[in-house]
C-alpha cells in the first residue's frame, strides 16, 4: 500500500513550521495538523522527537543548492562551501539541528559527498583529505552558529554584527587592546566578507599541502 505522503513531504512541512515558529512549534501534533493527518501516522515515518528534529536537519541539507562540478577542485570547494554555508543561514531557527542531529536517510548526504569528492581531487592523502573535510566543514558550520546565535536575523544580521563588535570593543578598552582594535575592524566588514576571507585562507592552507603531497615520495596510505 502506498504511503500517504512521501519523507520529502513530511520533510518540507517540518522545515516550513521550524523556519515560522521555531523548533518550540514542531511537534508531531502540529506537524501532522499541518499535513492534514493525525499524529499517529507521522511514526510511520519517524519514531520519536530525536528523528523528527532529524528530518528537519536533513530538510536544510537537501535544499542547499550546489554548484555545477568543474574542473578545478579549489573553485569547487568554496563553492560548495559557500552554497552549504548560505543554505544553513537560510534556515536559522534549524541550524543548530543541522549540527547535532543525524538525518533519517541519504538524502542529506549529497553535500558532504560533492565536498569530500571535490577534496580528493586536490591529489591529498586520505587522512589530509579528512582533515581538510572536518575543517572545512567546522568552518562553515562555526560561522553560521557564531552569526545565527545573534538576537537579530534577516536583513538585521549586519546591523546586530556591528552592535556586537562595538559592545565587545568598549568591554575590551585599554585592558585588551588588540581585541578591542580588531573589533573596530569587524565594525567595517560584513559577515559575507569575513567567511570567504576565512575560506580563502583555508583553501590556501589545503592547496600548500596539496603541493607538498605531490612533491613528497610516495608511501602507503
Amino acid at each position: 500500500m502506498r504511503a500517504r505522503f512521501t519523507l520529502a513531504e513530511v520533510r518540507a512541512q517540518a522545515i516550513s513550521i521550524v523556519d515560522k515558529d521555531g523548533l518550540a512549534g514542531l511537534s508531531m501534533r502540529s506537524l501532522a495538523a499541518a499535513l492534514g493527518t493525525g499524529p499517529m501516522t507521522l511514526y510511520n515515518y519517524v519514531k520519536d522527537r530525536e528523528e523528527l528534529e532529524g528530518l528537519v536537519a536533513e530538510a536544510v541539507l537537501a535544499d542547499i543548492r550546489l554548484p555545477r562540478h568543474s574542473d578545478d577542485w579549489r573553485a569547487d570547494v568554496k563553492a560548495i562551501a559557500t552554497a552549504w554555508w548560505l543554505g544553513v543561514r537560510q534556515h536559522p531557527n534549524a541550524a543548530l539541528l543541522v549540527l547535532t542531529r543525524r538525518t533519517v536517510s541519504v538524502a542529506g548526504y549529497l553535500p558532504a559527498e560533492r565536498l569530500v569528492e571535490a577534496l580528493r581531487r586536490a591529489g591529498l592523502s586520505d587522512l589530509d583529505v579528512l582533515a581538510a573535510f572536518r575543517g572545512v566543514l567546522s568552518l562553515v558550520m562555526g560561522a553560521a552558529q557564531v552569526e545565527l546565535a545573534g538576537p537579530l536575523a534577516g536583513a538585521d544580521r549586519e546591523q546586530s554584527n556591528a552592535a556586537v563588535a562595538k559592545r565587545i570593543g568598549d568591554l575590551a578598552g585599554a585592558e585588551h587592546p588588540h581585541l578591542a582594535a580588531l573589533s573596530e575592524t569587524s565594525r567595517r566588514s560584513t559577515m559575507v566578507d569575513d567567511f570567504g576571507g576565512a575560506l580563502e585562507m583555508l583553501l590556501t592552507g589545503i592547496e600548500a599541502r596539496s603541493h607538498a603531497a605531490s612533491r613528497a615520495p610516495k608511501h602507503r596510505r
